[in-house]
């Protein structure tokens, strides 16, 4: 059972660490102000990440124990936007942004972090499909194990990130970012091909 625990790992991973709204959120903390603050940042991003994880996961979830149809379908559509999503990772060109205002006090960083997460539209759908996607392919107990990983990843990629960006702030560059992408695009795309096998045996 050990391997839905690296399963949701990898695929936790590479759910977050693709350079998005949450990610440049805590690299611009980190970059210019205090490692204590970094830190906070790096935490409530990590809550209100595992939160919309869970609700993707466990609402989707609900749906496709009581419909079977919705788990073939989720399988099918959550598998193509995976393997879309992967894609598109490892075409795109990320860059770190100026505009983002971070040394604010913590009561506004706080409605920044849930506005960066469970205000973006596209981490919503990306979330649904691609954790929803994988609820459509594990039993229960393989299922919480899956999502353990996906919580363990979330937690050690933000409070990692602080702390590497914090420590090498000028070494932390456009080509690096660039790596991180294709690598991650790289696992989503295998495991998206994944849930299409999966969703074929079912019919044979």
């Amino acid at each position: 059972m050990t391997k839905y625990l690296i399963q949701g790992l990898l695929i936790g991973f590479a759910y977050v660490a693709p350079i998005g709204m949450q990610n440049l959120y805590v690299i611009n903390t980190a970059a210019t102000l205090s490692r204590k603050r970094a830190y906070q940042v790096a935490l409530i991003t990590v809550f209100f990440d595992i939160t919309l994880a869970l609700a993707s996961f466990l609402g989707m979830g609900f749906l496709m124990e009581k419909f079977e149809i919705i788990r073939l379908g989720v399988l099918l559509i959550g598998g193509i936007a995976v393997v879309i999503i992967g894609i598109s990772l490892i075409r795109s060109n990320p860059e770190l942004s100026k505009k983002l205002e971070v040394d604010k006090p913590l009561i506004k960083i706080i409605g920044a972090c849930f506005a960066v997460t469970w205000l973006n539209p596209q981490a919503l759908i990306d979330g649904t499909l691609l954790l929803g996607g994988f609820r459509a392919s594990l039993d229960p107990e393989g299922a919480r194990l899956f999502i353990i990983g996906v919580c363990l990843a979330s937690l050690t990629w933000f409070t990692g990130l602080a702390t590497v960006v914090s420590l090498l702030k000028s070494q932390f560059n456009l080509k690096v970012m660039k790596i991180i992408n294709i690598i991650c695009g790289s696992i989503i795309i295998y495991y998206g091909l994944k849930l299409i096998l999966k969703f074929i045996q079912n019919f044979i």
